[in-house]
């Protein structure tokens, strides 16, 4: 081990260390440093001289001791020396009361006879100033503004030994700023405040004061806007200084009035037609006032007034734009309520009314300015008839006929409503429509209408209309005749009414129809020797036919849709009369007669066949009472042959008939008029 080292001095310069100074011992490669303090003890290494004891307590004495260190181990302990640390820096307390004074303040040091303070500008300017002291504060004054200064103070023991020092930076606060200057601005309603910067300062406030109402606005320069300002209002505009070490006293306050408001209350009538009075209530801070007026056609007037009311004048149909502002040193007061007012639109002249139909009037005017909406009315007595419409034109209907009104066109706006003074024309409606009454037939082709009249001045023709063609008649009194009217025709009858205001609506109509028309031609035709067939050709307007042959021996009827009929029991040899009658679909009857019918002889009874020799034969028969003369026809395929006896014999013979043969023999009777008859009854002979 090393030898023991020796102390040459220990003293201390900080009140938390001892520093030990000793002769450097050969070999030593490092130095145990070890501070005692009653039971406590604090050591620390250090390599070599001198070396300082940390962590201790300040005012407090030490026994120091020190060994030397090397690898092969440690020296004992050298003598021990007394040390005492030194007393403990105040701690202070620092502000800036004032823009010219500094006030330090500190707690009381261990062990303390008195203090000693300093202060000097950080900057090196000026002289120090340093204040001995047994109290725990004191104040610098007659300082600079804004200025940062450097304090220094530590406290000394009984011995006169100083102790630790605390050195602390502060600042003065900063004087009020000065040449501070306000610029309005009425259209934004904000003020720009300006000064002169103060020494030291870092921050401004700028305070715009009013009654209750305080705005504020902060900055680091020379300059701040406030905002938003109120129209109408008086401000007191002061600027603060601030740094680190407070607020400068305010500036002395600097009026500024704003701008007045809007002037509000603004009423707009139209005290008479063609003149707008426009009224407002006054406002602070208003020295006179502006009014605006502007059409809707760009058209601009003003009013410049010291009293609250200004006269305009007007057109019908126009919207104006009012507004009103107020002025004062400040400028223009802001834009307030932009109002609009619309005078009554303007009345249709020279409109046109048309007559339609018998109850509705057209009715069409130009166009007029400020019109929205147009309103007709039709008026007559205490009743009216209204039409509502955006357009030039509007339709009445439903007007009563043969009546006369009084038409007016209203023209309308939402924001006005109606111009009540436009003027009426009166109109006459067309004669009603007439009712017809009966129709009543006067001969086969005439017929007499009849109608209820309830017009005046009125002239009435009836049409009767249908397939066959058109049939007219005029009247001014309550019938007329219409003649020659063709049969089976259907027609629809109707009747209108004329008078100078125009023509009615037809009336309702009523079904006429005449008899049908009896068939141009009828043939008769006998089918059997009891069987008469009848044709005829068309009825017009007929849907059905009623055939009727009649004789002293009996009658035959057929009723029928055909234009033909079979008529049975018929007596042969027998002059009939002829009628047939043709009948409509509602029953309408035309009777028709035709010239008389006979119907055929009768056929002769018991034919007998009687072979004479080898190729005759006789044919027997009885004859009837109404037939002369018969004719005998044999039909073969070898062969025809006729025989025609003598008139009142009841047999023929025919001859030289070729034999192997079969052969059909009819007897009929022969008339002058008639065709040979093929129904009568025929025998086959072989």
């Amino acid at each position: 081990a090393p030898d023991i080292p020796v102390i040459d001095q220990a003293y201390s310069k900080l009140s938390n260390s001892i520093t030990v100074e000793w002769r450097v011992v050969p070999g030593a490669t490092s130095y145990l440093l070890s501070a005692q303090d009653g039971d406590s003890c604090i050591e620390t290494t250090v390599t070599n001289s001198p070396g300082t004891v940390m962590g201790l307590k300040p005012a407090t004495s030490y026994r120091i001791t020190i060994r030397s260190i090397n690898a092969g181990g440690k020296s004992q302990p050298s003598p021990s020396r007394k040390a005492k640390t030194v007393l403990a820096a105040p701690v202070l307390s620092v502000s800036s009361p004032s823009c010219d004074s500094i006030a330090v303040s500190w707690k009381a040091v261990y062990m303390a006879a008195g203090f000693s303070v300093s202060l000097m500008r950080s900057d090196g300017l000026g002289r120090m100033l340093k204040q001995n002291t047994t109290n725990t504060s004191f104040v610098f004054t007659n300082l600079d503004p804004g200025t940062l200064y450097t304090i220094k103070a530590y406290a000394w023991n009984a011995n006169g030994l100083p102790g630790d020092d605390f050195t602390y930076n502060q600042r003065t606060s900063p004087q009020a700023p000065v040449d501070v200057q306000v610029v309005f601005n009425s259209g934004a309603l904000r003020a720009v405040v300006s000064w002169m910067p103060a020494e030291g300062a870092l921050t401004y406030t700028v305070t715009a004061s009013s009654g209750l109402l305080k705005l504020k606005c902060n900055t680091s320069s020379a300059s701040c806007v406030v905002l938003p300002l109120q129209c109408g209002s008086e401000y007191s505009v002061f600027v603060t200084a601030h740094n680190d070490a407070g607020s400068s006293k305010p500036t002395d306050a600097v009026s500024l009035k704003t701008i007045p408001c809007a002037p509000g209350n603004i009423s707009i009538e139209e005290d008479e037609p063609g003149n707008l009075l426009v009224s407002w209530s006054s406002v602070n801070f208003g020295h006179y006032y502006v009014v605006f007026v502007k059409s809707d056609d760009g058209l601009e007037v003003h009013c410049n007034t010291s009293h609250t009311q200004c006269h305009f004048q007007s057109d019908c149909g126009f919207t104006y734009f009012i507004s009103v502002f107020a002025y004062n040193k400040a400028g223009q007061s802001p834009l307030g309520d932009v109002f609009n007012y619309t005078t009554a639109p303007c009345c249709p002249s020279d409109f046109h009314a048309v007559l339609v139909t018998s109850d509705t009037v057209e009715v069409t005017w130009a166009p007029v300015r400020g019109a929205e909406l147009y309103e007709t009315k039709a008026a007559e007595g205490s009743s009216a008839v209204l039409c509502n419409d955006t357009a030039t034109a509007c339709t009445l209907s439903a007007l009563r006929c043969n009546t006369l009104y009084n038409i007016t066109v209203y023209s309308f706006s939402e924001a006005r409503g109606s111009n009540t003074s436009c003027t009426s024309k009166y109109v006459a409606t067309a004669p009603c429509s007439p009712e017809i009454k009966n129709i009543s037939k006067e001969a086969l082709s005439v017929v007499t209408v009849h109608w209820q009249s309830n017009n005046e001045e009125a002239t009435y023709t009836v049409t009767a209309r249908g397939d066959a063609g058109l049939w007219h008649c005029t009247s001014s009194g309550n019938s007329c005749t219409l003649v020659n009217l063709p049969c089976g025709s259907a027609f629809s009858v109707s009747a209108i009414a004329r008078s100078p205001a125009g023509q009615s609506l037809p009336s309702y109509s009523v079904p006429l129809e005449t008899a049908p028309c009896c068939p141009n031609d009828l043939t008769l035709t006998q089918v059997t020797q009891s069987v008469t067939n009848i044709s005829w050709s068309a009825g017009m307007g007929a849907q059905t036919y009623v055939t009727v042959l009649e004789s002293s021996k009996g009658w035959a009827k057929c009723h029928t849709l055909q234009n033909y009929c079979l008529l049975g029991c018929i007596a042969c040899g027998t002059t009939y009369t002829v009628s047939l009658r043709a009948i409509s679909e509602t029953g309408l009857t035309s009777s028709c007669t035709y010239q008389g019918y006979s119907s055929s002889a009768c056929c002769p009874s018991g034919v007998k066949l009687y072979r004479i020799g080898n190729n005759g034969i006789r044919v027997y028969w009885r004859a009837s009472a109404e037939a002369k003369s018969y004719n005998t026809d044999l039909r073969g395929s070898k062969g025809n042959f006729t025989c025609t006896p003598s008139s009142g014999q009841s047999y023929c013979d025919i001859t030289e008939i070729p034999c192997g043969d079969v052969y059909t023999v009819v007897v009929s009777p022969v008339t002058d008029t008639e065709p040979k008859l093929t129904f009568c009854p025929k025998k086959i002979y072989s």
